[in-house]
């Protein structure tokens, strides 16, 4: 038989042990180029710039015949 605990867990420790189990929001920030909202440090997904600079195209995508 497996051991079995001895007494009850209390709601305040067992939310200590899932404390890090929480979702956290993104933070956005305006995009200097086109203005709009985009995740810090990452390219703008509407124009494909990123520190001043194209790094991407950005474009319709193509649809296969």
């Amino acid at each position: 038989m497996p051991p079995v605990p001895k007494k009850k867990t209390p709601k305040s420790r067992q939310g200590k042990r899932r404390s890090h189990l929480r979702t956290r929001v993104v933070a956005t920030t305006k995009c200097p180029h086109c203005h709009s909202p985009k995740q810090s440090h990452r390219v703008c997904p509407t124009c494909g710039y990123y520190k001043g600079r194209e790094a991407i195209t950005v474009g319709k995508p193509e649809l296969p015949e």
